[in-house]
């Protein structure tokens, strides 16, 4: 993206701070995985326009993993933020997620939270970065070999020496995120929340508020499958991470999607997208909640942008509820075996 003539100073949204320690960022995120991994093939000059369009519209908070595509997404973010405007990248706040082992071939074979390991993916993310620091750093998944004080005790260690500002932690149950919370202050819980992933509702989300934790929500179109933009006969590319998800497979799929059009009809009374609407009912749910939206696309993130301007009154929330109640979708929200490295779902 040529940023000769680009704007010097980025448009505001409205904000949300993590928790009660974290740091005030934009209202929505953005979610830059799929730049990277996971969706197939991204093209990279459009995925740098898209990160300069979201800092040119006013967001500020970009997640991040050190394991999208092995390094991949993070020297993508520090290329789009060396060529963006200066006042929009200083505005900027990095999320990351650390821990994940790869193989050369692609695959995952667990996490790492040991304290030296947690120190050397630091080191790592912050040169791909550029940065000298990372606004909130978190372990992708607990390690179940290594006590979380362990963990969030490194990360804390990280923050005193000013190389990390704030501690985050991603799909961890309500006792792990006691545990983690017993140790240092604890910014936000990254875990995944949507109109058909609702599980937090019961447990993590009342525990997270009871300890002043901020919620960023990830998966809040869960994959596409609730953009409204997802067909029944889509051919998905070789690797793409839907082609083995529960949720899109066979009698499941065709039962989601069915939700999606009565979702759709709920949206249209709206004069919204059912994206939007499904972004708005996230927002709704909390000041406390920040959803990420992963678009990879300037066209679909002006689309999610829009869903600020979706207002949802009691009546909306009720049709909402009925079209998609709580427990509707049909499959998990991810293969058995991945599953298994879920502490949220333990």
């Amino acid at each position: 993206m040529d940023t000769t003539n680009a704007h010097t100073t980025a448009r505001t949204l409205p904000t949300r701070r993590l928790g009660a320690t974290g740091p005030e960022v934009s209202v929505l995120g953005l979610g830059c995985m799929g730049m990277s991994a996971l969706y197939g093939e991204a093209d990279r000059a459009e995925s740098i326009a898209t990160i300069h369009a979201a800092l040119d519209a006013g967001v500020t908070l970009l997640d991040t993993g050190d394991f999208y595509g092995m390094g991949h997404n993070e020297l993508l973010i520090d290329e789009a933020l060396r060529t963006a405007p200066a006042g929009a990248r200083e505005r900027a706040l990095t999320s990351v997620k650390f821990g994940a082992l790869r193989t050369v071939e692609g695959g995952f074979t667990g996490y790492d939270g040991r304290p030296a390991a947690v120190k050397n993916f630091a080191a790592y993310s912050l040169q791909r970065l550029g940065a000298d620091h990372i606004d909130v750093y978190r372990i992708a998944r607990v390690d179940p070999d290594v006590p979380i004080e362990e963990t969030v005790g490194a990360i804390a260690e990280l923050v005193e020496a000013g190389h990390v500002r704030h501690i985050g932690l991603s799909e961890v149950g309500a006792d792990t995120l006691r545990r983690a919370a017993a140790v240092a202050p604890i910014a936000d819980l990254q875990i995944e929340y949507s109109l058909i992933s609702r599980g937090i509702e019961e447990k993590i989300l009342p525990t997270a508020r009871e300890l002043g934790i901020g919620i960023t929500a990830y998966g809040v179109l869960s994959r596409g499958l609730i953009s409204g933009h997802f067909s029944g006969d889509r051919a998905l590319a070789p690797g793409d991470f839907r082609g083995m998800s529960p949720r899109f497979q066979g009698e499941n799929l065709r039962h989601n999607l069915d939700l999606v059009e009565r979702l759709r009809e709920v949206a249209g009374r709206k004069g919204a997208t059912v994206a939007q609407t499904a972004i708005a009912w996230v927002l709704s749910r909390g000041e406390d909640i920040v959803p990420l939206v992963g678009a990879r696309r300037r066209d679909r993130l002006g689309e999610a942008l829009g869903a600020l301007d979706v207002t949802l009154d009691a009546a909306d929330l009720a049709a909402i509820e009925e079209a998609v109640p709580a427990g509707a979708a049909a499959g998990d929200r991810y293969p058995q075996a991945q599953m298994a490295h879920l502490d949220s779902e333990h």
